[in-house]
């Protein structure tokens, strides 16, 4: 099966069969855990520490701290953005290829108004009692579109990791995939189907390509 992801992208997932898996702005402990932290989804101009110094409690960090924009003020969507009320997640088929297993997270705009998605969303596999699974995921050099969503329209990011069979990481099974919109704070929780992923190990990074038009299918 061709690999959609590398595709759409091929700048965005040079890591083929050794693609790293985690979650972005973390690490997990050696029994492929961490406690959740949490962040404001914040800019590319927004530092770590800033990021966190603000972060509500309950929600993985990188969950939350997702966005690529400059700043509010340069986004060249800032004014139309998305807000995470407006929209619904899901999480679309695996699509493998050379040793790695590509899924897409799909935001929809549920409102009656059109808006637009810029960058990456924030990404973090839980438990069922809430606990972060692994590290935090890696975004990918590929270069971030304004994303415009009419109602009922579709947006895509990539979320790529090692196959744990050809990589060998610690793996365990999420009970869900939290998403958070771009420059949101507020998450979305999708229910997590696709099986177990990497979370220890030096092959447990998970990937995120930015937002595509589309479903990603």
């Amino acid at each position: 099966m061709t690999n959609r992801f590398l595709g759409v992208r091929p700048a965005a997932l040079v890591a083929g069969s050794v693609a790293l898996l985690g979650l972005t702005a973390g690490c997990g402990s050696d029994d492929g855990t961490s406690a959740p932290t949490t962040g404001p989804a914040t800019s590319a101009s927004a530092s770590p520490t800033e990021a966190a110094s603000s972060a509500p409690s309950g929600v993985p960090t990188d969950a939350v701290s997702n966005s690529l924009t400059p700043s509010a003020s340069q986004s060249p969507a800032s004014a139309t953005r998305c807000h995470t009320s407006e929209l619904s997640a899901s999480v679309g088929r695996n699509n493998p290829g050379a040793g790695q297993e590509n899924f897409p997270v799909v935001l929809t705009n549920e409102s009656s108004r059109t808006c637009t998605l810029y960058g990456y969303p924030g990404a973090a596999f839980v438990d069922a009692s809430g606990k972060q699974l692994g590290p935090d995921p890696k975004r990918s050099s590929g270069e971030p579109e304004t994303v415009r969503l009419a109602p009922g329209g579709s947006a895509w990011a990539g979320l790529s990791f090692a196959n744990p069979e050809v990589s060998g990481a610690g793996t365990a099974t999420p009970a869900a995939l939290v998403v958070t919109p771009p420059d949101e704070e507020d998450p979305l929780k999708v229910t997590w189907k696709g099986g177990e992923v990497p979370v220890s190990g030096n092959e447990s990074s998970v990937r995120l390509i930015p937002f595509s038009p589309g479903t990603g299918a």
